[in-house]
């Protein structure tokens, strides 16, 4: 999952907590939730195209590739990764073609891998993991060592993004690195602040249907925080860099300067951009000083549950920030699923939580958890809930005060204004009482190509009756009903929305899913799904195990 940081601080290391005893992998169901500790252990790439076994029929206009990321590898030696973010980054490839499918995967050849396995230990501090000291040196050098300032890590293992024509794979700090979608081989890396001035850019970008690409990056100096929204242009010249002109189209202070909000994604309308100052917050002078305290990053981030989550627009063309600021209360926010303009509002829906602790409960020994223990841990986890949010934008002294001044008769949303630059706004549940069954919902996708920044009626996403997705949901937004796709013992991951050729409805297409599995008697597989009537079409059964990974792309074949 992903932290949002930078260059100025990655940070070495005091220890790890847990040993690599595979005695934690548990291949039996056990009372209540099922042991997964086998879909978070270190697993070999498959670096040449594989065969898999079809069921069903695949239709013969689906031709490309599924892309996906997520952690691969969770030691190095005899030291351990402490947190699921950390692993390093597994690049997968499911090419789709004439009715067959192919797999294969590869380890991203970033400095961190090589650097780690050249050492046989984690040299490179990670969100949760801090590097191990160099047995070589003495006492008195490490010691010394503690007070430098290491390199970011350049392992991408959040996701595969599009940048011009180029395609790269991306954590939250500034560097990324190219790779071709092709063989997967790793490329040069892609330095943000080369560029630009910021320090890092999230794995979630938004595309314009013109080919420009928006991002959101952190920039740190004496006058503090700045949340940055970042466009980069579309190509002009075949040789210019993936990062060619770049530039910061809006900055915007942090509330708390000293103690930013941590961010993973954000919204965009035709027109705006809305950034969520949410209530998880990160302690800079904790990261400065974490290094000598011989703490990772992840122990510098915290939920404040007192603090208003505020959201931010600005005009995406001109720069100009909204004078008005929409309140909500504490939520933590990982995802958003679509924003739309209408009626001079911004309707924006997203995955809220209540508690925003889960970054600190993802350690490797939490997840890797069996029999009681595992369901009480599952007990503690927040539930993450679809939810709408309507901002009217056309708010001034004239505005009545303490009513709802939303426009939108289809949406319980309200926004009350307060004070002249200060709008509340309440929620609407975008589900019904059935939901219950399913519990949580994330890692939601929508037919992106046709609805991003539009208003649209259905967005897909994996329930969590578990730690990770163990189904999958199809929500209509509208009529608050959902179809679910689930089979025992298999846990799929993020959906991703392949549009029919020349549809003309919005859910005609298909979903494609990895779903992976922790027993022994299972096999993995790529599962397509008829989006409409969500139900099987075909899967795609693949002959080698694959951990749980993060997020994902579809490339058509050109």
């Amino acid at each position: 999952m992903d932290f949002i940081f930078s260059a100025l601080y990655n940070i070495p290391v005091l220890k790890n907590f847990f040993t690599q005893e595979k005695k934690q992998v548990c291949y039996a169901n056990q009372e209540g939730k099922e042991c997964i500790a086998p879909l978070y252990q270190t697993v070999e790439e498959t670096p040449q195209p594989i065969p898999t076994n079809i069921t069903g029929t695949i239709p013969q206009w689906i031709q490309g590739s599924l892309m996906r990321n997520g952690p691969g590898k969770f030691e190095f030696g005899d030291h351990n990764y402490n947190h699921w973010f950390d692993g390093m980054a597994l690049m997968h490839k499911f090419t789709i073609a004439n009715g067959n499918v192919t797999y294969m995967s590869k380890f991203l050849q970033s400095n961190a891998y090589k650097s780690n396995e050249s050492e046989n230990r984690i040299v490179v501090s990670e969100f949760g993991t801090l590097s191990t000291p160099d047995p070589c040196k003495n006492l008195f050098q490490r010691f010394l060592s503690t007070f430098e300032i290491s390199e970011p890590t350049d392992n991408g293992n959040i996701n595969f993004v599009k940048y011009k024509k180029d395609y790269c794979v991306s954590t939250e700090t500034n560097i990324m690195r190219k790779v071709d979608p092709v063989t997967l081989q790793t490329k040069e890396e892609v330095n943000w602040t080369k560029f630009i001035a910021v320090n890092g850019a999230t794995a979630h970008p938004h595309y314009d249907p013109c080919g420009t690409t928006y991002n959101m990056g952190n920039s740190y100096g004496k006058h503090g925080t700045f949340y940055n929204i970042i466009k980069v242009p579309v190509q002009e010249s075949e040789d210019e860099a993936t990062l060619h002109g770049a530039e910061v189209v809006c900055s915007i202070p942090a509330v708390d300067k000293w103690n930013p909000s941590y961010y993973h994604s954000f919204g965009m309308t035709e027109n705006y951009i809305v950034f969520i100052e949410q209530s998880i917050k990160m302690s800079l002078l904790g990261i400065i000083t974490g290094k000598i305290r011989g703490i990772p990053i992840s122990d510098c981030l915290s939920w404040d549950p007192n603090c208003d989550t505020i959201f931010h627009v600005a005009n995406k063309h001109t720069g100009k920030l909204h004078s008005i600021k929409y309140h909500t209360k504490a939520s933590a926010m990982f995802h958003q699923i679509n924003a739309y303009e209408d009626q001079d509002c911004i309707v924006l829906d997203l995955c809220c939580q209540d508690d925003g602790n889960a970054l600190h409960l993802f350690q490797l020994q939490n997840l890797r958890k069996s029999g009681k223990a595992l369901d009480e841990f599952f007990s503690t986890l927040a539930k993450s809930l679809p939810r709408r949010f309507v901002l009217p934008l056309n708010v001034d002294s004239h505005t009545p005060k303490n009513i709802n001044i939303s426009p939108l008769d289809y949406t319980t949303a309200t926004a009350v204004k307060q004070d002249l630059g200060k709008v509340w706004c309440t929620h609407e549940n975008l589900y019904n009482e059935t939901f219950e069954e399913v519990g949580s919902l994330e890692f939601p996708a929508i037919n992106y190509s046709k609805y991003n920044t539009k208003k649209y009626q259905y967005f897909y996403g994996c329930g969590l009756q578990h730690l990770i997705g163990s189904s999958l949901i199809k929500m209509d937004v509208v009529t608050k009903e959902m179809k679910i796709w689930q089979e025992d013992g298999f846990y799929p991951s993020e959906p991703v929305f392949v549009p029919s050729p020349d549809s003309k409805e919005e859910d005609d297409g298909i979903i494609l899913s990895a779903v992976v599995t922790p027993r022994r008697d299972k096999t993995t597989f790529l599962l397509i799904l008829d989006a409409k009537a969500f139900t099987e079409i075909a899967r795609a059964e693949i002959p080698v195990p694959m951990p749980y990974g993060f997020h994902g792309i579809f490339l058509p074949q050109n």
